[in-house]
């Protein structure tokens, strides 16, 4: 009796160890898709030292906010743009710039200086960014359903949240640099995983949109949480502020310190970086006022003149993906030319992109459009990546951050400016295209001489410090 109990326990006990193994199989089979990928992006983000400088966490906490970006922005073109007809979706896009815009415009050159007196707080400063996004997206997930007003001032706090999180990460950028990576190359990593973030993110947020118009800004809630949690595993160095100054920003020599020790500095400016540097920034100010031009200007002139032979919904997507593949393209292009000969790539980049605007305004047509699309995204990731790589070179390190922080500020003026003027013109294709081409050719001829100059010259310019 004794011998059959034993043999019966074993069996069962056999029994439930082959259901338990079977159990554990399929729970391996089923994480296995998300580990996996979890384990090979983790691979490619720490790779060549970037796992150890902690380069690796700031391009995953990148990621992260260009998906909730994304998920905001598919949230708020539903509302604001695809839902009416088109004369109101332009006075709603009016009113969302006069009330977003306008107040962003007199906002953005205080943030840079803002964000230079918190090097200790830069964690928090990106973890207080993501935080009041998710806030604001439960704000805007209420507005949508009922077209509350509070859903424009919720956008401004989205977008100052966005832009303030653009230029702390810029300032970050260099102190986490690993061993022989240039610059250029931390920076277009960082960008290249916003890029692919936001095309994955962008079709998700379209499919949770057909569910129902808060459910983009839910998804966009648990993102930035998520991403609230990631600032805080940025090395402790983020904060540190050893080694750095603020880069006197000024036209003259009034702001360098006398023989005497005493301070003469009165007003920052955008000179003491080097005139390579500030006549870069002329071109990608005016890339970037490119940018924002051909996002509103197209997005109306093609919802209601479609392209050739094709619906209003795949005119803007042939638009819009030929813009994302522009910008990928650049920032992969910009890693592997590195620091090489950047006032030249500038110039030649900007050239680029004003002979396109000039031919896709003499000529309007979907191919045209396209290739002025894909150009503009091309030439503005890397014309910012030579930027970047001129900032490496002329400015030194104790003042590098400052003048990220600075010089991205007036970028994101640019393009806000671009959009109020894509808002305002005719929906005449020649016209508008015209005007892009203008809008390039004055940043390229006010530059042109400057960079060609430096480049002669090896663009070794000294930046004062203050």
């Amino acid at each position: 009796m004794k011998l059959v109990a034993a043999t019966d326990r074993g069996s069962g006990g056999s029994g439930s160890g082959r259901v338990g193994g079977v159990v554990r199989s399929v729970g391996r089979a089923l994480h296995l898709p998300v580990t996996g990928t979890a384990r090979g992006i983790r691979r490619v983000t720490h790779a060549h030292g970037a796992g150890e400088s902690g380069l690796g966490k700031l391009i995953e906490l990148h990621a992260v906010n260009g998906a909730g970006d994304v998920m905001i922005t598919v949230a708020l073109a539903s509302t604001v743009f695809f839902s009416v007809p088109t004369d109101e979706a332009r006075g709603r896009v009016a009113l969302y710039l006069a009330i977003t815009m306008a107040p962003f415009t007199v906002l953005a050159p205080v943030i840079g200086p803002l964000l230079d007196r918190l090097p200790h707080g830069r964690r928090a400063a990106m973890a207080a960014s993501m935080l009041a996004r998710a806030l604001l997206a439960l704000v805007i997930s209420g507005a949508v359903a009922t077209g509350a007003l509070e859903l424009y001032p919720a956008a401004l706090g989205v977008l100052v949240a966005s832009k303030a999180y653009g230029v702390v990460r810029s300032a970050v950028v260099p102190r986490l640099l690993p061993p022989a990576f240039s610059l250029v190359k931390a920076n277009s990593r960082v960008t290249l995983a916003g890029l692919l973030a936001t095309g994955v993110a962008a079709p998700i947020g379209a499919g949770v949109q057909m569910v129902g118009d808060p459910w983009p800004l839910y998804g966009a809630f648990v993102i930035f949480v998520a991403g609230t949690v990631l600032s805080f595993t940025l090395p402790h160095k983020v904060d540190s502020a050893k080694g750095e100054d603020v880069a006197l920003l000024s036209a003259d020599g009034s702001g360098l310190p006398d023989p005497r020790g005493k301070q003469r500095a009165r007003r920052p400016g955008l000179r003491s970086v080097g005139t390579a540097v500030t006549h870069a920034l002329g071109a990608n100010a005016a890339l970037r006022c490119l940018s924002g031009f051909l996002i509103f200007f197209l997005a109306f002139l093609l919802r209601e003149h479609p392209l050739t032979g094709v619906s209003a919904a795949v005119s803007l997507g042939i638009a819009g993906v030929a813009a994302g593949a522009g910008n990928a393209l650049g920032t992969a292009v910009g890693a592997w030319l590195k620091s090489r000969a950047p006032e030249v790539i500038i110039v030649t980049v900007v050239a680029v992109a004003l002979g396109t605007a000039v031919l896709a305004a003499a000529f309007f047509g979907a191919v045209l459009v396209a290739c002025l699309s894909a150009v503009a995204g091309f030439a503005q990731a890397l014309a910012k990546l030579s930027l970047d790589a001129l900032i490496q070179r002329d400015v030194p390190e104790a003042v590098r951050t400052s003048a990220f922080a600075r010089s991205e500020t007036l970028l994101q003026m640019a393009w806000v400016l671009g959009g109020a003027i894509g808002i305002v013109l005719p929906l005449n294709g020649t016209l508008g295209l015209s005007i892009a081409a203008l809008i390039v050719a004055t940043g390229w001829v006010t530059t042109l001489r400057g960079l060609l100059a430096s480049a002669r010259h090896g663009g070794r310019t000294r930046a004062r410090v203050v």
